[in-house]
């Protein structure tokens, strides 16, 4: 049976994209791929409100946050962890041989600027990598307050944004902000298929990736740019996710980044409004995401059972992750999902427990 998916990717995906994907195939090398990258480049740097270079890379987006940490310090990374897939910006570096070192905080806290000020005092580092939403706690970190204590009093270090499950749900103003390098997968608030990942690099972080040796292959910035001033990608692109990305690029555009944004508010707020009400919210409350809401399980519910009774009724919720499994669960509102889909699915779960 067909579910609406309502779980932090991938997401719900509109039959005009699907259809969008069954465009004839061209060749990445002929000019109608490069009329195609022409069109969408511009179209992602109006969305993330940027001059500078928006890169394609057909890869998840775990192997964009490698390729990134092997190019972008000559010192020490500064890893900030504060739940499941932040973590991972850490396990990546240390897998590459990268120097770097570990700021974490427990599971439903944020990343402050004052921790961060802190750890950069040392003056041992020259790259900072944070998570924008943390997907497993439902926490959002004030990157734009990080970055600009960063600009202050850390001219020197790059800043690395994982916005996998935020970017084009949250505005991101890349330039304003002085951000290095911010990349997605379309999976989550893209509202695409998965297989594609979107990176916007600084010229600052171009600069670095100039000087460091071994920077890898697939990921290369340098290489990677030689053939974006030409339009193109030095491996095959993901042509059909491309095309179809182009669509979605025109709705996200029409609908505006700051109105998108304030949609996702509003139906994090119905779901936070809901939770509070009939169970409870995970996590600093000063720091929530606006993307995915994640609900501590106060009543003992079974969540499994309460996910396969909602596959009956055609929806699926996501379970806490990792050791918050059963203890809590998860509530997407990303995409092009609206709020009467929110509000039928609370409806949904309100039948299936007895809270109406």
């Amino acid at each position: 049976m067909y579910k609406k998916l309502f779980i932090p990717g991938p997401t719900h995906v509109r039959d005009e994209i699907l259809q969008a994907q069954a465009a004839p195939m061209i060749g990445h090398r002929a000019k109608e791929y490069s009329d195609l990258q022409a069109q969408v480049t511009p179209k992602l740097q109006e969305m993330l409100h940027t001059r500078q270079r928006v890169y394609l890379f057909a890869s998840s987006s775990t192997g964009v946050m490698e390729g990134s940490v092997r190019q972008a310090s000559l010192k020490k990374v500064l890893c900030t962890v504060c739940g499941a897939f932040s973590k991972r910006w850490y396990e990546i570096t240390v897998a590459n041989g990268v120097p770097c070192d570990k700021l974490e905080v427990p599971m439903g806290e944020a990343i402050t600027p004052a921790l961060v000020d802190k750890a950069l005092s040392s003056g041992e580092y020259d790259a900072i990598a944070v998570v924008y939403n943390e997907t497993s706690t439902g926490i959002m970190n004030p990157v734009p307050e990080i970055a600009a204590l960063a600009h202050e009093k850390y001219p020197d270090v790059l800043i690395l944004v994982d916005a996998v499950s935020c970017m084009a749900g949250k505005d991101i103003l890349f330039d304003e902000w002085g951000l290095d390098v911010c990349l997605a997968g379309v999976q989550k608030c893209f509202a695409l298929p998965a297989g594609l990942t979107v990176c916007a690099v600084s010229d600052r972080a171009m600069e670095r990736a100039r000087q460091v040796p071994n920077r890898g292959y697939y990921f290369d910035f340098v290489e990677q740019d030689k053939y974006y001033q030409k339009n193109q990608t030095p491996a095959t692109p993901a042509i059909s996710l491309i095309q179809a990305l182009n669509v979605q690029l025109d709705a996200i555009l029409a609908e505006g980044t700051a109105e998108r944004e304030a949609r996702h508010r509003e139906m994090a707020e119905i779901v936070r409004a809901w939770a509070k009400k009939n169970f409870g919210l995970y996590g600093d409350e000063d720091y929530l995401s606006v993307t995915v809401t994640n609900i501590a399980n106060t009543r003992g519910i079974s969540v499994g059972d309460l996910n396969k009774e909602l596959g009956k009724r055609g929806a699926m919720i996501s379970n806490g992750y990792g050791a918050l499994k059963e203890n809590c669960f998860r509530i997407a509102h990303m995409g092009d999902l609206q709020v009467s889909d929110i509000e039928w699915l609370l409806c949904q779960i309100d039948d299936i427990l007895g809270l109406a």
